[in-house]
């Protein structure tokens, strides 16, 4: 993966329309299982801070294979890990080693630069299961590219429940939205809402800076136009929503981002932030991780 900073085009809002454009998943390789990637896309970099959005699954993995992705360098951005189902072990080089179960909330800050892994926890390897989750980027501001790395952990009982709208219920998984405030703190201030809709139940989508919705499973419409799954709609304005089917969604956003570098795990403000971390993962120069410094994914130098 690799792009480079461009003026998003800019919401043309359509007087019956509140969706400015709708972005498809695309198939892409991580690990051991195949993700829908919606962000970055060619029709879109970012929307607000989020500069990365994979839907993972649902894939059931076999006994003994489990998902894996060895250890690789992340800087400039957070990582945000959401499971709807199944499970893996975090472990990072500030020696933190974290499972991660449906509902919680991992949060990796990258900072001037961490190295992490995912792994399978032995149990789950042993059995193999269903596999469904998001993985997230979020772009830091200039002030905090280079801050020092950290890791946090929020379990589902920790992240406060909503029910905005009659057969609608949810959970604040980061800043405020329905009256709501998730407890974790973020310099970017996104906002995500993870939603469930019975079948014809609607509710109105706050307005944000910028704001989009995918769609997990189901579909929405938005006035005229559906959202199917694996769809990410990137709105103009505030939009009433309705279930079309029973349907299981996300809701995120935040303040406009300034344009981003992207390439391969790192996310920055400058080509050279980019380059002086690919020279020091070349040279091995990040802290390895404790406990799991026998692998790690080398730079693909194919990228360019």
């Amino acid at each position: 993966m690799s792009t480079t900073p461009a003026n998003e085009p800019k919401c043309v809002e359509a007087q019956d329309r509140a969706i400015d454009l709708v972005i498809e998943g695309r198939p892409r390789g991580v690990g051991s299982i195949t993700v829908a990637r919606l962000l970055p896309s060619p029709k879109r970099r970012m929307v607000g801070p989020f500069i990365f959005v994979d839907h993972m699954g649902p894939v059931t993995v076999p006994p003994g294979v489990g998902f894996d992705v060895r250890p690789h360098p992340h800087i400039g951005l957070s990582t945000v890990t959401y499971f709807f189902a199944g499970e893996n072990v975090h472990r990072d080089s500030l020696g933190n080693e974290r499972t991660n179960l449906p509902g919680d909330v991992n949060l990796m800050t990258a900072g001037g630069g961490i190295v992490h892994s995912e792994r399978a926890a032995p149990a789950f390897r042993e059995s193999g299961g269903m596999m469904h989750g998001v993985q997230i980027w979020l772009a830091l501001p200039d002030a905090h590219e280079d801050d020092a790395p950290s890791f946090e952990h929020h379990p589902e009982a920790t992240l406060p429940a909503i029910a905005p709208a009659a057969g609608v219920k949810g959970r604040v998984l980061l800043g405020k939205a329905f009256g709501a405030e998730s407890p974790i703190r973020h310099p970017s201030a996104p906002v995500l809402v993870e939603l469930h809709l019975d079948a014809g139940a609607s509710v109105a989508i706050p307005e944000l800076p910028e704001s989009g919705v995918f769609v997990v499973d189901g579909a929405l419409q938005l006035g005229s136009e559906t959202l199917a799954t694996n769809q990410l709609g990137v709105l103009c304005k505030a939009a009433t929503v309705t279930a079309a089917a029973p349907t299981h969604a996300m809701l995120l956003g935040g303040p406009a981002h300034p344009p981003r570098y992207i390439e391969w795990n790192f996310v920055a403000s400058s080509r050279e932030r980019i380059e002086s971390a690919r020279d020091r993962w070349k040279a091995m120069q990040f802290a390895l991780i404790p406990g799991d410094d026998q692998e790690f994914i080398p730079w693909p130098d194919n990228l360019r």
